[in-house]
């Protein structure tokens, strides 16, 4: 059964298969509200119909629910790489629900470009879009756009509006009204504490203090008076009474940040004070009675530490109530462009300078990127361009002088690469030889290359924009 949704011949062309009928038509319809006729859904409901479309018809996007191939060839992958062949240069997009991410992967593989998850989100779907065109040179899918400009924005302090974001803000929506402990993981760099303060804005504690304390920082023999507070004279230079972290926050929340750092003794006397919602100063025999919500975040996995005995497994439990993880910026390139302009815009003004923008070379460069210290790493090295330079367009030469972090690895390349008794390749290149020869062994198809390669195919292009770059920068310092 095939329905066709509104648009014009000039506008965006989507082939949605998905044999969830009701399912299908609203995301058809969501589709046509937003865009409009700047797009032209068309619907199939099995594998066939669609492999039958895309012989007859030309298409810019494709969307597969994968659970709808079953009649076109098994196993999935097969009938996604079948397909992937007819699209005939369209963006090809992966369906799954939420339980089934290793299909998805499976289906990236076969020569999928990406996999979204089930529903989908209108606005990040658009910019997942978006992205995509750029980074695999389809000019046709860049007619989507977001219609709604705050979707850029973010949430709360949050820059970005990929699908992983979009499920991060409705978790802090979902549980910020709620007392109960919230567990924030995610790497260094990826706004853990932006989440803790959202989680404070937005639920019922808003008017009462936040109180940060970061546990890797402060001296284990402190920090007993840090978060519980010492009385007068209990110990030398204790001249008068101290409030610690908890009674500070009384009424409010108390975020522990790098959980994990906290001594083992102290995590007993932090559970005893989950356990009764009082705290007793250094040098004073009584309680006193707290009420304060308990947001903690780590940038360890939790359950290593645990078995390492260096996190009390009652203590996790007993905070582990509402998790949230973050997810590294790598995995959400769809927002590296508008967290790179925020903080230009930002730091121009406090600067008093006048950057124009960042051209599209310059924005493969920074998409490119693996960013391993994440959203900081990005915010630093955009403030340091902003004062090294007096303005302008952000060019590729300004990200090269500014990325201190890059330019380390690359003098330690450059270094072994300069020993002429050096046999050994560095491992950029030979992982460029590997994946160029998988490319000339299927004649040039990359999604046959990275089924192959055990890879997904959008790995393979940013991996050879990143050694586009790098072999640039070899020949510049030469």
């Amino acid at each position: 059964m095939i329905r066709s949704g509104k648009g014009s011949d000039a506008a965006v062309r989507l082939l949605l298969l998905d044999r969830d009928l009701a399912g299908s038509r609203i995301t058809a319809r969501d589709l046509s509200d937003c865009f409009g006729n700047r797009i032209s859904v068309c619907e199939v409901d099995c594998g066939r119909e669609a492999s039958n479309r895309l012989r007859s018809e030309k298409f810019d996007i494709v969307l597969l629910d994968l659970g709808s191939l079953d009649d076109l060839s098994q196993p999935t992958e097969s009938a996604v790489a079948r397909l992937s062949r007819l699209a005939d240069g369209a963006l090809v997009v992966a369906l799954s629900n939420g339980t089934s991410i290793s299909s998805a992967v499976a289906a990236m593989r076969a020569g999928a470009h990406d996999y979204v998850a089930k529903p989908i989100n209108v606005a990040a779907f658009s910019a997942r879009v978006e992205e995509l065109a750029q980074r695999h040179g389809k000019a046709r899918a860049l007619h989507i756009e977001t219609v709604d400009p705050d979707a850029v924005a973010g949430f709360e302090g949050f820059i970005g509006s990929s699908s992983q974001m979009q499920f991060v803000y409705e978790q802090i929506s979902r549980i910020s009204p709620s007392s109960a402990p919230a567990f924030i993981t995610g790497e260094s760099g990826t706004g853990k504490e932006v989440c803790a303060e959202a989680l404070h804005r937005h639920g019922q504690r808003a008017d009462k203090p936040f109180i940060a304390i970061n546990c890797g920082a402060i001296p284990k023999d402190l920090m007993e008076a840090e978060i519980f507070g010492v009385a007068r004279g209990a110990y030398t230079g204790a001249v008068a009474d101290r409030k610690g972290a908890a009674e500070m926050a009384d009424g409010g929340t108390l975020f522990l940040d790098e959980i994990g750092e906290l001594d083992l003794g102290l995590q007993t006397k932090l559970l005893r004070f989950l356990q009764t919602g009082s705290v007793t100063r250094i040098g004073e025999a009584a309680d006193r009675s707290v009420d304060v919500r308990i947001i903690c975040a780590t940038n360890k996995n939790p359950m290593q530490l645990i078995s390492e005995r260096k996190f009390r497994e009652d203590l996790f439990y007993r905070l582990h109530v509402l998790p949230i993880h973050l997810p590294p910026l790598r995995q959400r390139p769809t927002d590296i462009m508008p967290l790179a302009r925020h903080f230009l815009e930002y730091y121009s003004t406090e600067e008093h300078k006048s950057f124009s923008g960042i051209p599209n070379q310059t924005a493969d460069f920074l998409v490119s990127r693996e960013w391993p210290g994440n959203v900081r790493q990005l915010q630093n090295m955009m403030r340091r361009i902003v004062v090294m330079f007096d303005g302008g367009e952000v060019t590729p030469s300004m990200i090269a002088t500014a990325d201190i972090e890059g330019q380390s690895n690359f003098n330690q390349t450059a270094k072994v690469l300069a020993k002429p008794e050096n046999r050994i390749l560095p491992m950029w290149q030979q992982e460029q030889s590997i994946i160029e020869n998988a490319i000339s062994e299927f004649g040039g198809n990359v999604a046959q290359a990275a089924a192959a390669l055990e890879i997904s195919p959008s790995t393979i292009y940013r991996k050879r924009q990143s050694w586009e770059h790098m072999s640039c920068a070899l020949s510049g310092a030469a």
